[in-house]
């Protein structure tokens, strides 16, 4: 039912969701932080979430796509000013881009930082 619950409320997110977000949307329906993070952490080894950490030390959540590899990534955007995280799922990376580079190693993560609509 907690793991349900978990999809549920990451299913329904317009952006990748902290453990304390997703903590948060669960209250009032008795399950604990721990059972929240484990819950999270469990669905990630099946492969059902991915798990990014966007430079800030935090866990960030959100729903693998039907039919997308769990290993497949797509840029995230931070604002500098509140914070705020989306996806950019409307930047398609370019093959080179998602591959192995001699110079850096594998690109496993793509992220911008900019000002936002609402802080802009």
């Amino acid at each position: 039912m907690a793991r349900m619950a978990t999809l549920e409320v990451l299913n329904t997110a317009s952006m990748p969701l902290t453990h304390a977000e997703v903590y948060q949307a669960l209250q009032g329906r008795g399950f604990d932080k721990a059972t929240v993070f484990r819950n999270l952490n469990d669905l990630v080894s099946v492969g059902l979430l991915r798990r990014s950490e966007l430079g800030d030390h935090v866990w960030r959540f959100e729903l693998i796509a039907n039919g997308e590899h769990p290993d497949a990534h797509h840029p995230h955007f931070v604002c500098v000013d509140c914070g705020t995280v989306s996806r950019l799922d409307e930047i398609e990376l370019s093959r080179k881009s998602k591959s192995t580079s001699d110079q850096i190693g594998k690109v496993t993560e793509i992220l911008l930082r900019g000002h936002c609509h609402e802080c802009a």
